[in-house]
């Protein structure tokens, strides 16, 4: 059996993991058809396991850092009129526009902003040059194994930019590139970040209408885990190994001196610990860092789903939590994170009273229980010393609830003060309706937003400043600012189709597309640095420390702030401090 075929087959599990191995220790010989890797990075490797030789996945059984993390998209999935004009205010607003024109004329020339998303729409008008021919450098399909994958990589199908022209000039260009974004996220996301100048700007425009693109297209998490999880049929879910390996991919097409690299994921997750110790985080932390690259990342729409609650439980002391569950929900997981050196156990009761004992966290395993009443099955998973972190984590798994308002009560096992948080699954990874009756909108940013080195963007309207009620809220819960800033996320223009050869504009509202219009905004900074042979030696740490020194902030405001981060995105002011010029 080929790694290939493991890769893409529900019998075998993915793991994604650092490890430090002696040389030799991984050989083609050795893994035969038990197992096979691909490695991401120097310590950082993508694992596919047979099933047949492992036990049932559990966190406990696995520890939680090695179960693979499933991540949504950050899109709200509403939609404006389509058909509307094209409107350029969040550009202008984040000092975009001005500086694509004289004197510095700033639109990403040879500067490339990768997607890892739904894929793109390659035929619209928004990635095309006057002379018709594609922006785009390349495609890796995750999902179509028809053609030949990238050089390094061992499934999907790859396409260039010379196919991708032939194919436009054919009658129907999915004949040559059969890609197509069926959800249209990703096309939104590159439109907003870096949309041809069509007509002139008048009918479109992109933050950098004249950056390379390149566009991975996620292949949809295997059914195995979707089942784990407990995500609703049809929901867009992405595996982390396939993300890593999508960054690994966008990375390369980086140039140190000659052609940088802005990554752009609108992409998340609600789970883990708000600290970014998971391996994606890790390595986009490691991509970020290096020269000629800068990571951006979306902050997630959890703000306002009532789906994060925090609280603190002095001496052995216990607090009781209560949720709503509407009627019609599948089931869900939601996860209890404990601050050292506190640990909890936990106390479920149904809405119609019948309780499970209290279960200590001392138990370090899995244990389910069945309610009489009903047909609710309930799983809860302990790991009282996290690999990462050192915390306490405990993983509920609810089945079958019944609607009504479930109370879950912490009890405190150890003396002093303890500190937890109860995080639920992102909006659409849950069937129905499920929120804290008393949430916390802080700490609500989605993975891996936390990361190091990596730009952390949050949503506002930048009509009237107001933050973007959905938007996921910060800080880290290590103190690190997250978000640095803010983008316009609120009823942007984005590309919806294309009618008699013309693109269909249409608006749509989220942390990605606040993320796009921050990663064109870095594709402009990264001319000027490398192209333009100003700061070639630039990385990504330094390029949001010019953008933070820039960032727009307002005088009833103190910041850092846990919406804004530093402040609203304002690449003028980017280069007014640059220039040494003070604002009045």
């Amino acid at each position: 059996m080929t790694c290939k075929e493991m890769i893409l087959s529900e019998d075998f599990q993915d793991f994604l993991t650092y490890y430090v191995l002696p040389e030799g220790t991984l050989t083609d010989d050795l893994s035969g058809d038990a197992f096979c890797y691909v490695q991401v990075s120097g310590r950082l490797y993508s694992v596919y396991f047979n099933r047949e030789n492992l036990p049932p996945l559990s966190f406990s059984g696995y520890q939680y850092r090695y179960v693979t993390e499933l991540y949504g998209l950050a899109d709200e999935f509403v939609w404006g009129t389509q058909g509307q004009q094209f409107d350029p205010q969040p550009l202008n607003a984040s000092g975009i526009t001005p500086l694509q024109g004289e004197p510095l004329f700033l639109t990403g020339r040879n500067v490339v902003i990768g997607f890892a998303d739904t894929g793109i729409d390659y035929r619209s008008p928004v990635f095309r040059r006057q002379d018709g021919s594609s922006r785009i450098l390349a495609i890796w399909d995750q999902t179509d194994q028809t053609g030949t994958p990238p050089e390094g990589f061992l499934y999907g199908s790859e396409y260039t930019r010379e196919q991708i022209d032939e194919a436009l000039s054919r009658a129907d260009p999915l004949e040559t590139v059969p890609v197509t974004d069926e959800n249209g996220h990703g096309t939104r996301m590159a439109s907003a970040a870096a949309g041809s100048a069509v007509n002139g700007g008048l009918d479109f425009l992109g933050a950098a209408p004249d950056a390379d693109i390149v566009v991975v297209k996620l292949k949809q998490a295997k059914q195995y885990l979707r089942d784990f999880y407990l995500i609703p049929e049809g929901v867009p879910a992405y595996e982390s190994n396939d993300i890593v390996l999508a960054v690994k991919y966008l990375d390369s097409f980086a140039v140190p001196f000659v052609r940088p690299v802005c990554i752009c994921l609108g992409i998340g997750r609600s789970f883990g610990d708000h600290r970014e110790n998971s391996a994606l985080s890790r390595y986009l932390a490691e991509v970020g860092s290096d020269i000629n690259r800068v990571v951006v990342v979306s902050g997630g729409n959890e703000g306002n789903t009532a789906h994060h609650y925090s609280g603190t439980i002095s001496g052995q002391e216990s607090e009781e939590i209560e949720l709503r569950v509407g009627e019609g929900t599948r089931g869900f997981l939601m996860e209890i994170w404990g601050d050292l050196p506190s640990y909890f156990s936990v106390m479920v009761r149904s809405p119609g009273g019948e309780e499970i004992p209290v279960i200590s966290s001392r138990l370090e395993r899995e244990v389910e229980y069945s309610f009489i009443y009903g047909r609710a099955r309930i799983r809860i998973d302990y790991q009282t010393n996290d690999l990462t972190t050192g915390s306490e984590v405990a993983v509920l798994r609810l089945q079958e609830p019944a609607a009504g308002v479930w109370t879950f009560r912490l009890v405190q096992e150890a003396s002093g003060y303890g500190v937890f948080h109860m995080w639920l699954p992102i909006r659409q990874f849950v069937e129905g309706t499920v929120e804290f009756l008393r949430p916390n909108p802080d700490n609500t940013l989605t993975s891996p937003a936390y990361a190091q080195d990596v730009l952390s963007v949050s949503a506002y309207n930048s009509r009237n400043n107001s933050f973007y009620v959905n938007s996921g809220r910060g800080f880290a819960l290590d103190g690190r600012i997250k978000p640095e800033l803010s983008s316009p996320g609120v009823d942007i223009s984005v590309a919806a189709g294309t009618l008699r050869g013309s693109a269909v504009v249409s608006t749509a509202s989220g942390t990605s597309l606040a993320a796009a219009i921050a990663a064109g905004g870095c594709a402009q900074l990264l001319q000027w640095c490398v192209q333009d042979g100003n700061e070639p030696d630039i990385n990504g740490t330094r390029l949001i420390n010019l953008l933070v020194r820039g960032a727009a902030r307002d005088a009833s405001q103190s910041y850092p702030n846990r919406t804004f981060g530093f402040g609203r995105l304002d690449m003028e002011g980017v280069f007014d401090w640059i220039a040494g010029i003070v604002r009045g």
